[in-house]
């Protein structure tokens, strides 16, 4: 444990810092539930967030979904006990619902009940995704929607098929890698690997009846094969993008994976999209790309955690060659204070943040600081990944202010293929989930060994 004057130093003021043999199944055993210190969280910064670009459209969704506040969305999206009136009486409803909260001009910014009774929202015919209130604005917009159209039309597709994955009818190949894990450097090769297998899954589900009841349901045609089958694609690299990120960062970094115990990985600023629909066998794929490993313990920490992942009072004990997969509703510098520097959590071997945010608020910027700091002065191997360019260049930037050793950075070669689209701002080149990456070891500040001992010795 550090000296007492060490962690302090966690906690300054922010006012200085602007703003990677067949493995068992994955064991999900979660760790205590922690609600008493909660932060900032990046889910309810962003759902309020839209009415800065479409004032409005945080009410309308919450109509559309049948509540009546944001707390009961909140509820529903941490794995709590839907409140009475939410729900859809049949699939159709669901996603004629689900279609509506995209209905705004994307030019204006106009919703359905600001509307006269003359105009009518319709959506672009080539992507399906953006909707005009009349043919002036959609000329208008054309000039910076033509840029984006063709993606957009992507979105709108993985959005309906995205279905598939929550119901369970699209199954993500899975089993030990044939090929050896230095061969398997990204998305072309890791295709080429598992292209039999994978050809047999995507046969099996365009030919299932949860694809005809799906486009039945949305009430569109059902677009060709090829299509479907390239949206299934990318959305399995959106699944797997997360084990995969996490086994090139410790590749990168040259941890270990063999050592007695195990290795400890934990993934903070974890949110519901980490955890709330997280399953068994969801991390597989980092087993198998290492064959004989120790054991892996992926741990889920964050404010947002669903409260459903949290349930059990300790973790089970690693055996090798599983992935056990636990949570911690909470922020990071108080669970490392109240559980690894007790010893009831394994120091970490790495630590993963997937799109922190801290470069976008200042409120996010305070919350992330304190741990920031720990995992440098603990010298703890840190990979964060975000979106874009422009967010790489802005957290390198925070990252340099506050005197991390940045080892590497760039762009991840398992970074998802799935297009996000900027729900409030449709015409915002979308995005790419943990599309570039950055690692950091300690501080740039640190004198290495030799310089230490030359000015011990009287020699500088």
């Amino acid at each position: 444990m550090a000296p007492r004057s060490r962690r302090r130093r966690h906690k300054k003021s922010p006012s200085s810092v602007a703003p990677v043999v067949e493995t068992p199944p994955t064991v999900v055993a979660p760790v205590p539930l922690n609600l008493a210190k909660p932060g900032p969280s990046i889910d309810t910064l962003g759902f309020f967030f839209l009415e800065n670009n479409v004032p409005g459209l945080s009410q309308l969704i919450l109509q559309k979904l049948n509540m009546k506040s944001y707390e009961e969305y909140k509820l529903v999206l941490d794995g709590g006990t839907p409140v009475s009136g939410f729900g859809y009486r049949c699939l159709e409803e669901m996603f004629q619902k689900m279609e509506d909260t995209f209905r705004f001009c994307a030019y204006c910014k106009a919703l359905p009940s600001g509307l006269s009774d003359s105009k009518v929202l319709r959506h672009c015919k080539r992507c399906r995704n953006v909707y005009y209130c009349d043919p002036e604005c959609q000329r208008s917009d054309w000039p910076t929607h033509r840029k984006v159209c063709q993606e957009l039309r992507l979105v709108a597709v993985d959005r309906l098929m995205e279905w598939l994955l929550v119901t369970g009818d699209f199954v993500l190949p899975s089993g030990p890698w044939s090929w050896l894990t230095e061969v398997v450097q990204g998305w072309d090769t890791w295709f080429s690997m598992r292209r039999l297998q994978l050809d047999d899954t995507l046969d099996a589900v365009l030919e299932s009846q949860a694809m005809t009841t799906l486009w039945a349901s949305v009430r569109r045609p059902r677009p060709d094969p090829d299509v479907l089958k390239g949206s299934l694609k990318r959305l399995l690299t959106d699944v797997l993008s997360r084990p995969l990120t996490l086994g090139f960062g410790l590749r990168a970094l040259g941890i270990n994976v063999g050592k007695v115990g195990g290795s400890t990985v934990h993934v903070v600023g974890a949110s519901h999209a980490e955890t709330f629909l997280t399953r068994p066998g969801d991390y597989d794929e980092l087993g198998y790309m290492f064959p004989g490993h120790l054991g892996f313990h992926i741990i889920m920490v964050g404010v947002d955690v669903a409260a459903g992942f949290s349930q059990s009072t300790s973790a089970s004990l690693l055996e090798p060659g599983t992935v056990q997969i636990s949570g911690h509703r909470g922020l990071y510098h108080d669970f490392w204070e109240e559980q690894i520097e007790t010893g009831q959590i394994a120091h970490p071997d790495l630590v993963v943040a997937f799109h922190p945010g801290f470069h976008a608020s200042p409120d996010l910027m305070e919350a992330w600081l304190p741990t920031l700091l720990l995992l440098r002065d603990y010298e703890i191997p840190t990979m964060i990944t975000v979106y874009s360019h422009q967010e790489l260049a802005a957290s390198l930037q925070i990252l340099v202010d506050l005197d991390t050793h940045i080892t590497a950075y760039g762009a991840n070669p398992f970074a998802s293929l799935k297009p996000e689209q900027v729900y409030s701002n449709p015409n915002k080149q979308p995005v790419y989930c943990s599309a570039y990456y950055i690692m950091f070891l300690g501080s740039s500040c640190q004198l290495d060994k030799r310089q230490l001992e030359e000015k011990v010795n009287g020699r500088v």
